[in-house]
């Protein structure tokens, strides 16, 4: 069951007015595209001379048909299909994958966490390209603006992230009509100028495409690295797939945006081809003075939609990567009562804020931006791509014979806009492969010491069971109450049982051992907790969590009523072990990785927030460490 189908928020509904809200969240980042990607294709091409009519129509040919293969065959058609019980995006990809392989692959992880991090090099990179772009429109209206382009940008975006901890659910409202707004401008826009040459029509023909490639052979990968910012918001559509639902995302792409785009390209096209001098700001110039203004407000107001969208999603993300034990814990806030999905991470927020705020201060315009914009997106679109292939062979969902040549030939396609934005690197590509590479380097780093770590309590532990059985053939003191010991495997006891017996030597009355575990789906829907009886009359405990639920620890125990279990989880004191971690000279882990992932853990969100704990029921003992 979908998110979608279970939300009590605002979006519930018919799947009309859930493809209308989708408009506001799923497809801002494709739908600022015009505003820049015919201007960086056309560049190049132009620049190198020709014939200037069949280098527009090749070009308007590739953005159109790039549309097509990768975002409408791909995402829309292919993998909207590889749901994890409605869930999309590229961690609920790779969960559904280990499900369908029937095993734990370190390959497929290894892709997951590769995707993930180039995510948050895109999350830092779109905000920056998109409001940019859109404050530039000021330099169309009066050159003498030029100076404030940077400065106004920056409060823009210092803004947007100043109020993410309030959330969008209150003006979440006014996305989607806006956006529709945009979209149906984007339209006007395009169709306005068709005219202009009516020939533009024929680059819905891919020879035109082809033909200016083999005109401009040498040129074809800047051509195409230009051609691939058209897209570099599709993945949106399968990331935010469980929000609204698989059809009313569909029916916005195939009724709304795509024909829109189709028409504004179309007309920038025609525009550009009677109009030679306006190849440098297609966009901008095609709109007559007195709507420049509207205009320029306009499209800020949809990019920082489209940031908002970019932000949000690199929550979820996160959210996702900690459940799943590839981040270290970070404290979530929900900033909606209604709707799980609204959430808050402070830590990210504030590290996307600065990446953006440094990003626009170092290149300082749009064009310069499009020199790094591209290569972080195109690498997760590339783990998809090849997760699909896996899956799609594995489940035959759809026959072998029609879905693997059609993954494969989109897998070539995306590889040769990967080899176009490789060219970036030197002219600030580099920038989304460093912020892709140190977030890969952390989350590795976290894997591999939680995983060492874990191994050295395992083989240091006591088997609960036997350690009850022992105490209750020589039972300590017993003092009035219940004590609840968090554990992360209810086979072993927990080290807080171990101090507290050692240091006090007394055990509560009600004894309740509780594991948190996480599900291979995005929401538990079965029985929260599962329950039995252990030696000394304890409880032991297993609650379960879907990967995009913030574990409840006081919930969980309120849900153990119904298995015999009757606890006040206010009045319940809570043991926890909190272990402080040395470097050490036999370690695994060379020296550098140690002291980053002690950073890392040092870092991490308190167990009492993140289990949502009662703080003044907690007692912390506290353990060294060396992984």
């Amino acid at each position: 069951m979908s998110h979608a189908q279970t939300s009590n928020s605002a979006f519930s509904g018919s799947s009309a007015k859930l493809a209308f809200a989708s408009l506001g969240v799923v497809f801002g980042d494709i739908g600022t595209s015009p505003l820049y990607a015919m201007r960086e294709a056309l560049h190049h091409v132009i620049a190198a001379g020709g014939d200037l009519r069949s280098s527009v129509l090749g070009v308007v040919s590739l953005l159109l048909w790039a549309l097509f293969i990768v975002v409408t065959l791909k995402y829309v058609v292919m993998l909207m299909r590889a749901d994890n019980r409605g869930e999309g995006g590229i961690l609920s990809l790779v969960v559904l994958v280990q499900t369908t392989l029937k095993k734990k692959s370190g390959l497929i992880l290894a892709l997951g966490i590769v995707g993930a991090a180039f995510f948050f090099g895109d999350a830092m990179i779109t905000p920056a390209m998109s409001v940019l772009s859109a404050i530039e429109g000021l330099r169309i209206i009066n050159p003498a603006f030029d100076p404030f382009v940077v400065p106004i940008t920056l409060g823009v975006l210092f803004t947007l992230f100043l109020f993410q901890y309030k959330g969008t659910s209150g003006v979440a409202a006014i996305f989607a009509p806006v956006t529709m707004i945009w979209f149906i401008l984007l339209a006007v826009i395009g169709l306005s100028h068709i005219a202009d040459d009516f020939e533009i029509f024929s680059a819905l023909n891919p020879l035109h495409g082809v033909a200016m490639l083999i005109a401009h052979p040498g040129l074809a990968l800047l051509v195409f690295g230009g051609v691939f910012l058209a897209v570099t918001g599709g993945e949106a559509l399968y990331a935010d797939m469980g929000h609204f639902g698989r059809k009313p995302i569909r029916m916005a792409w195939t009724c709304v945006v795509l024909p829109s785009l189709i028409c504004n390209y179309l007309g920038q096209g025609a525009f550009v081809i009677s109009h030679p001098e306006a190849a440098h700001n297609p966009f901008f110039l095609m709109i007559p003075q007195w709507g420049l203004v509207p205009l320029v407000i306009l499209a800020t107001m949809v990019t920082v939609i489209a940031s908002q969208a970019v932000i949000t999603g690199a929550f979820s993300i996160a959210q996702q990567a900690i459940a799943l034990g590839i981040f270290p814990r970070m404290y979530i806030t929900h900033t909606s009562e209604s709707e799980s999905g609204q959430i808050y991470i402070g830590q990210i927020n504030w590290m996307i804020m600065v990446g953006v705020i440094f990003l626009v201060l170092v290149f300082k315009t749009s064009d310069n931006l499009a020199s790094a914009y591209g290569l972080a997106v195109n690498t997760s679109m590339l783990v998809d791509t090849a997760l699909g292939i896996v899956f799609f062979w594995q489940t035959r969902s759809w026959p072998r014979s029609v879905a693997i040549p059609a993954l494969v030939f989109i897998f070539v396609v995306e590889a040769t806009f990967y080899a176009a934005n490789l060219l970036k690197i030197p002219h600030g590509g580099y920038m989304p492969v460093l912020i892709g590479g140190v977030a890969v380097v952390l989350m590795m780093t976290w894997l591999r010491g939680v995983s060492l770590l874990s191994n050295k309590l395992r083989k240091e532990s006591i088997e609960l069971d036997s350690l009850l059985e022992s105490l209750e053939r020589r039972p300590p003191a017993r003092v009035a109450g219940a004590a609840v010991f968090l554990q992360t495997d209810n086979k072993y006891a927990p080290s807080a049982l171990m101090h507290n017996l050692k240091h006090n030597r007394v055990l509560h009355d009600k004894l309740i051992f509780i594991a948190v575990k996480t599900a291979s789906q995005p929401r538990w829907y079965e029985d929260r907790v599962s329950v039995r009886n252990g030696p000394m009359g304890a409880w032991i405990v297993e609650a379960t969590f879907g990967y995009m639920e913030q574990p409840d620890v006081p919930a969980a125990l309120r849900a153990c009523a119904a298995h015999g279990l009757e606890v006040d989880p206010r009045q319940a004191s809570y043991f926890l072990g909190r272990r402080v971690i040395r470097p050490s000279a036999r370690s695994a882990m060379p020296f550098w990785q140690q002291r980053l992932f002690i950073m890392l853990a040092n870092q991490s969100a308190r167990a009492i927030e993140f289990f949502r704990l009662p703080p003044d029921r907690v007692v912390e003992l506290g353990m060294q460490l060396s992984v």
